[in-house]
């Protein structure tokens, strides 16, 4: 990654976390399971301990369900129909809004995850 630039790192870390792989080579895979993080690339030997993704993940992918399928759940109740057809409605809104959930999250964890690693967060230190 020599003479890449900030941006450049940024698309990079991006797009390898939308394929759930390592930043650095772009090749290892980042999850030991589900969302469970492996402790390093087994690829290029990159340490993914460094990185602490902490709710970042949970948090943006639920927003982003809220923005997608939070209307459907106000204009529900408002259309006329039987209270088995509601109850359908509602039970299938519900499940297109968990397997939403469920399919992003891997792929948000990864790309905060590169985010971090990519750009060398840390937390914050003060002095006194």
């Amino acid at each position: 990654m020599r003479g890449m630039t900030q941006e450049t790192n940024a698309q990079s870390a991006v797009l390898t976390g939308l394929r759930c792989r390592c930043y650095k080579c772009g090749e290892g895979k980042v999850f030991d399971g589900y969302l469970r993080l492996k402790t390093a690339c087994e690829v290029c030997g990159e340490d993914f301990a460094k990185g602490d993704t902490g709710d970042g993940p949970a948090f943006f992918v639920m927003f982003g369900a809220l923005i997608l399928f939070g209307p459907f759940y106000f204009l529900l109740p408002l259309v006329d129909w039987p209270v088995w057809a509601l109850a359908l409605a509602l039970l299938t809104l519900t499940g297109a809004m968990l397997g939403f959930i469920f399919w992003a999250l891997r792929p948000f964890k990864a790309i905060l995850l590169n985010l971090q690693l990519a750009n060398n967060a840390a937390p914050a230190e003060f002095e006194d």
